[in-house]
């Protein structure tokens, strides 16, 4: 296999930063977005300032708004928001990419109703296209200043998993191969729940004892739905569970704990929203998992009351204080 044509649907932070890293690395890349004005500026001043600011991209980055001059790469990567990669992906399907080329998804979600994983989705729109999935503790703006990072790229070919590896990889962005990609996926995805109560832990002030004791239990609540799920528990010990778990809750630059934050300050969802240039993946994804934690039968006690905030309208005080006065019991129940 020869990726010598990468193309990255996605002018977000991820996508631009990725485009950057693979760039630096000689590959020849293909940055589409879906507003025209918008690539345009980017491409004029080699510059996304939305999203990543103070980062410039190089002359093997081209810009493009037009999906057919996508279709001539080999590995085609999806850096959009969960909500949108369906529609992404039937607007690629009437393209006809080559019958050869890697699809790999970047996004971190569930589809509402369906339950179905990103990797899923790609996989029923191209049934004769290897598909695969990059996740981890991967934050944008670090990983487009050259910090070191780690990541887990799986697809069910161990062969292409381990040449993509090959390619994508370097020292400042180690990438680990497997071939279990449900645990990945789903790692990647619950992750972001889990980050808006941490948030909101910092925004009432209850210090780092109480933040800790409910990332673990978070932790330990990922694993019980993730294996419920078809997830192999080894995975979520790794970059795409506790690893992704760790850097989400406790990053300055996470989207979905700034939210929290905000949401524990007092201010209102639709207010914090509102202001937002990029989706917080874990609002769509707390109301996938809370309809996947009742068809698997599992009991989600954190993600219910991420739910009831977000879409109930319950006030993430009477959220928390409900959580702190559940019956104690035995730390593996």
């Amino acid at each position: 296999m020869t990726v010598e044509r990468i193309a990255i649907l996605g002018t977000g932070g991820w996508g631009t930063a990725l485009a950057l890293l693979w760039a630096k690395a000689g590959h020849e890349i293909i940055l589409w977005g879906h507003t025209p004005e918008r690539v345009a500026e980017i491409s004029r001043t080699r510059q996304n300032p939305d999203y990543l600011p103070g980062v410039e991209l190089p002359g093997n980055v081209c810009l493009t708004s037009k999906l057919a001059d996508c279709v001539a790469a080999d590995l085609i990567i999806f850096v959009t928001p969960s909500v949108a990669l369906r529609e992404m992906a039937s607007a690629l399907q009437q393209e006809r990419p080559k019958s050869h080329a890697i699809l790999m998804s970047c996004t971190k979600g569930i589809e509402h109703g369906s339950g179905l994983r990103m990797s899923e989705i790609l996989q029923e729109k191209f049934p004769a296209n290897p598909v695969a999935v990059l996740s981890g503790p991967n934050l944008a703006v670090e990983v487009a200043r050259g910090l070191p990072s780690a990541t887990v790229l799986g697809c069910r070919d161990r062969a292409v998993a381990e040449e993509l590896q090959a390619i994508l990889g370097s020292a400042r962005f180690r990438v680990y191969s497997s071939d279990e990609i449900v645990g990945i996926e789903l790692g990647g995805a619950l992750k972001n729940i889990f980050a808006i109560p941490a948030g909101v832990s910092d925004g009432f002030g209850f210090g780092d004892n109480s933040k800790a004791a409910l990332v673990t239990r978070s932790l330990a609540e990922l694993f019980r739905l993730g294996v419920a799920m078809g997830g192999d528990a080894r995975t979520f010990q790794g970059l795409s569970g506790a690893g992704d778990l760790i850097a989400t809750c406790f990053s300055q630059h996470s989207r979905n704990r700034r939210l929290g934050e905000q949401l524990g300050q007092g201010r209102s969802l639709e207010e914090i929203t509102r202001g937002m240039k990029t989706v917080a993946e874990g609002i769509p994804t707390a109301r996938s998992a809370f309809e996947c934690a009742r068809k698997v039968g599992v009991e989600t006690p954190i993600i219910d009351q991420v739910y009831a905030v977000l879409h109930e309208s319950k006030s993430p005080a009477q959220a928390m204080q409900e959580l702190l006065g559940r019956d104690q019991k035995s730390e593996r129940g």
